[in-house]
């Protein structure tokens, strides 16, 4: 199907060719038990992620000093921002009915972004499969036995090789290099300069591109191919990174109940997640669904100009279609989500399981980054303050005042917990927050 007849099918699509913010509603959203059935989701792969991240809490509080109070378990806190709220409403003429929190995985330990949920969790789960392989540990072993030499001089006989916008590579590079591994980061031309520089100061060789994410990772690709001591973390397919992000909803499920908060029929839960790619929002979704089922409604956050998985859900052709076919550009300040085609596992993955995909003009990245700022003297990067336009529109905008109405959520909506899923940001250098904070578009 060429451009012309895609854009004729589909107003949304239209309106997304035009780079105008839009919500596109998922139509093949089911319920839970029977998208399940569907996607034969399998909870104890969840659960096996889970396990392993705790097996290896003991070597990462010695590996990273800085997570000795949560004793190797990298975790984000939750928090209530009501003045975040306020600021909202105020700046927008909108209403934000019920709470509103902010998942601050801006400020996981380590990696300072959501990735590093699944980017440290893959390089951990390679590192135990060489480590088993080569009988150098057993699986009863107290794992904080690999920050000796003997294993730091094992591993660095292999290379672990990412593609990255700039997190991904930030999450695999630091933890790989910690281990003992050789490690590479492709970088995209979107990839930040500081990211580059962090990676290099930790032991990574950084290779960089004058194109986009998608080329940088097939380069990354063909290279790690080529090398039989190199592992390749792919972006675009990996269920290892995907099942790393998915441990998320286990432990927001905790936090929640922590704070008294109500999840449940009659007290819904909606979540805004900014996406690039689609792995780590695909895969908190993933699990928030295997938790909240139908009381979880999950959104992404896109840039106008980088839609990748709305082009890639809504025309159902997911990786085989590129925000380039509609004409758009793939360009925008948030670095992280500059992603022109979408994951091929995410996308099929998330048919029965996304509320929708919002998209968000990048004048507005920098507006709600100093309304947070200065209200909650929270700093996140650019590309995380996408998730507050799904807070913005959720009730203003007529597609959805539309999927409330259609999901029966009218009159519950005053019960409801809203979530900001802040993706990155506190390893971003003070000068370029200064910088961020007095950028406008």
């Amino acid at each position: 199907m060429n451009k012309n007849e895609l854009l004729n099918k589909s107003e949304s699509l239209k309106n997304v060719s035009e780079l105008k913010e839009v919500l596109w509603l998922n139509p093949k959203l089911i319920q839970y038990k029977e998208a399940a059935e569907i996607l034969n989701v399998d909870l104890s792969a969840i659960d096996d992620a889970e396990n392993r991240l705790n097996k290896f809490a003991p070597l990462i509080k010695i590996l990273f000093p800085e997570t000795e109070s949560s004793n190797g378990i990298i975790e984000s806190p939750l928090k209530e921002i009501s003045d975040m709220k306020n600021q909202l409403e105020l700046s927008y003429n909108t209403k934000i009915t019920g709470k509103l929190l902010l998942k601050m995985d801006s400020h996981l330990a380590i990696a300072g972004s959501v990735k590093a949920r699944g980017g440290i969790y893959e390089v951990l789960k390679y590192a135990e499969t060489l480590a088993l392989n080569n009988n150098m540990i057993t699986k009863d072993e107290d794992y904080s036995v690999l920050a000796q030499q003997k294993y730091r001089d094992f591993f660095n006989q292999y290379k672990i090789q990412v593609g990255s916008t700039g997190n991904l590579g930030l999450s695999i590079g630091i933890t790989s290099a910690a281990l003992g591994f050789k490690v590479a980061v492709h970088m995209s031309a979107d990839a930040k300069q500081w990211k580059k520089d962090l990676l290099r100061s930790k032991g990574a060789t950084v290779v960089e591109y004058d194109s986009d994410f998608s080329k940088a990772v097939e380069e990354g690709r063909k290279l790690s191919d080529q090398d039989p001591m190199s592992y390749f973390v792919d972006d675009e397919n990996s269920m290892n990174l995907f099942l790393g992000y998915s441990v998320a909803a286990r432990r927001l499920e905790k936090q929640i109940n922590d704070m008294n908060i109500l999840v449940d029929e009659n007290h819904p839960l909606f979540v805004y997640l900014p996406c690039g790619v689609g792995g780590a929002p695909g895969g908190i979704t993933y699990g928030l669904k295997s938790v909240y089922m139908d009381n979880v409604h999950c959104f992404f956050v896109e840039p106008t100009h980088s839609p990748c998985m709305l082009i890639g859900m809504a025309t159902g052709l997911h990786n085989d279609i590129c925000v380039q076919d509609l004409g758009i550009d793939g360009k925008t300040h948030a670095d992280g989500l500059a992603v022109g085609r979408p994951s091929k596992l995410v996308g099929k993955k998330m048919d029965h399981l996304l509320g929708g995909v919002f998209t968000v003009s990048d004048s507005k990245l920098y507006d709600n980054m100093r309304f947070l700022s200065s209200s909650e003297n929270i700093n996140i990067e650019p590309s995380a303050c996408a998730a507050f336009e799904g807070v913005i529109k959720m009730e203003q905008s007529e597609e959805g005042k539309k999927y409330i109405k259609d999901n029966k959520l009218e009159n519950k909506m005053k019960n409801a917990t809203h979530i900001a899923w802040a993706t990155g940001g506190s390893l971003v250098p003070e000068e370029i927050n200064k910088q961020f904070l007095e950028t406008y578009l």
